[in-house]
């Protein structure tokens, strides 16, 4: 399918998030699309994909101006998105969930549905049990379920948002030899990233987007990496950029009192459970949790904010007994959580920056809105938020979300508890996003993180957690792994070495 807009323009408030933009994506091939944060990306997939109504503009599909005014009209005309977290229900099956999710035209029967889900993984090489719960499943079967179901509505356009976000190497080479082979079948796929390398791997041509407006537009790639960056930056940004270079250079300072204790925790979330844990994390330490999604490393975060409780064991945090406590004892003993959801989770999506510092900040009876605002202001120019005190966070960009969420953080804060923090972000903003939990760290506050990427673990780690199925090793110094070492650790390789040296 081609895909071209002309002159397309959506605005939240103030902020332009469209300014104007005219692209044109040929049928066949894989289209990269790339931009800092908030430079319009996601606005523009949404656009396309009927998510969003644009106020001005046309889209048009195989030449033809195509109204869409909603997800199941861009569907019906063959187009379809994968998100960030993808659209499911998590009680269903894989079949129950592509029986509620395709309109009846599509999939008429049960048998026709399972039929139809049996097929196409195994055209496209998925490994999906049309009987498998969601919630058994890893984020990367739960991208590749919703990949069948668009196909299966006839979709001959995809659009994926950051798709590899979340998900293990093996996952992403599973999708980048579909992506292939769909688009190598005629079909059209919009690849939406902020990884350069993962662009350059796959994608045929490339457009960059900035403030949003079109500066680049369908580059063959490959193109030199630092071209890319000056595009989506601008000359005077990659420069510092680069010149800032990577913020783990900091030096921890002497580990403190542990911030969490944990002894003899057990606890269990679905169908996964942790036994019999004891833990110390320091406080002035960055520890970095690894392993395949679902390996147990959702479930720790969870208990040291208080947002599980564990059915054996008791949960300390300096020194304090918190052992089934609420979220908001926690917080108030100076733990913080930020999720990977960040809009069902983390923040009210509805709400502005300056709306959330007035309910953390409550003055009795009333509302002090000027003292909000007054911190919202700050925040946004400290942190860099591409928006205004009353911009809802909803409008805002994956990293402008991030950044005004670890913006709400207190300063005193004694344990931060993030999953994957950087999910979604461009190599800037996620080289701000740990400027920040560094500076963190070393005012003495204990900042654990989950996280998929290898790299990232082994840069901004002092210590390292393996977690696979439900068993966790003991802290290892980052200094003492490798990528292959810790890959193969992940994957179960020399695991029981590490448990019985403990």
């Amino acid at each position: 399918m081609d895909i071209s807009v002309h002159n397309l323009t959506k605005s939240f408030g103030s902020l332009r998030a469209s300014d104007g933009l005219s692209l044109h994506f040929a049928a066949g091939k894989i289209h990269g699309v790339l931009g800092e944060n908030g430079a319009g990306k996601s606005t523009l997939m949404k656009l396309i994909s009927g998510f969003l109504r644009p106020d001005s503009g046309e889209i048009h599909l195989d030449g033809k101006a195509t109204s869409i005014k909603g997800p199941g009209d861009a569907l019906r005309a063959g187009v379809g998105m994968v998100h960030q977290d993808p659209l499911d229900v998590p009680r269903f099956t894989a079949l129950e969930n592509l029986l509620c999710a395709a309109p009846r035209w599509a999939l008429p029967t049960r048998a026709e549905a399972r039929a139809t889900l049996t097929l196409l993984a195994g055209r496209l090489r998925f490994t999906l049990d049309p009987d498998t719960p969601v919630t058994s499943m890893t984020v990367g079967q739960r991208q590749q379920l919703e990949i069948v179901r668009l196909l299966a509505c006839g979709a001959r356009a995809l659009i994926l948002d950051e798709p590899t976000t979340g998900i293990t190497a093996a996952q992403a080479r599973a999708l980048f030899e579909a992506l292939r082979r769909l688009a190598a079948e005629g079909n059209t796929v919009l690849f939406v990233s902020h990884k350069l390398d993962e662009v350059a791997d796959l994608c045929d041509t490339v457009s960059v987007l900035r403030a949003g407006r079109t500066v680049g537009e369908q580059l063959a790639m490959p193109q030199p990496q630092a071209r890319l960056l000056q595009l989506m930056f601008g000359d005077a940004a990659a420069s510092r950029a680069n010149a800032e270079g990577d913020p783990r250079r900091a030096t921890p300072g002497a580990e403190g009192a542990p911030a969490w204790r944990l002894e003899g925790v057990s606890a269990r979330e679905g169908g996964l459970a942790l036994h019999n844990l004891t833990l110390e994390i320091p406080s002035g330490k960055v520890v970095g949790l690894a392993g395949l999604d679902g390996s147990g490393q959702q479930i720790l975060l969870r208990l040291l904010a208080g947002r599980a409780r564990p059915t054996a064991g008791r949960v300390l945090v300096a020194g304090d007994d918190l052992t089934g406590a609420s979220a908001v004892a926690y917080r108030r003993a100076g733990i913080e959580y930020l999720p990977a959801d960040r809009l069902a989770d983390g923040v009210v999506g509805a709400l502005s920056l300056s709306e959330h510092f007035a309910l953390l900040r409550p003055a009795g009876l009333t509302v002090d809105r000027r003292e909000a605002r007054r911190a919202a202001d700050a925040a946004i120019a400290d942190y860099g938020i591409k928006a205004t005190p009353l911009t809802p966070i909803m409008a805002l960009s994956g990293g402008n979300q991030q950044r005004a969420m670890l913006a709400l953080v207190p300063d005193d804060c004694r344990g931060l508890a993030c999953e994957h923090p950087t999910r979604g972000l461009d190599v800037a903003s996620a080289r701000g996003i740990w400027r920040r939990l560094l500076e963190r760290r070393d005012s003495g506050c204990a900042v654990i993180f989950a996280s998929a990427d290898l790299d990232e673990l082994l840069e901004y780690s002092d210590e390292v957690l393996v977690f696979f199925a439900g068993r966790v090793s003991p802290l290892l110094p980052r200094a003492a792994l490798s990528t292959a070492y810790l890959a193969e650790l992940i994957g179960g390789v020399g695991f029981s070495n590490l448990e019985r040296t403990t």
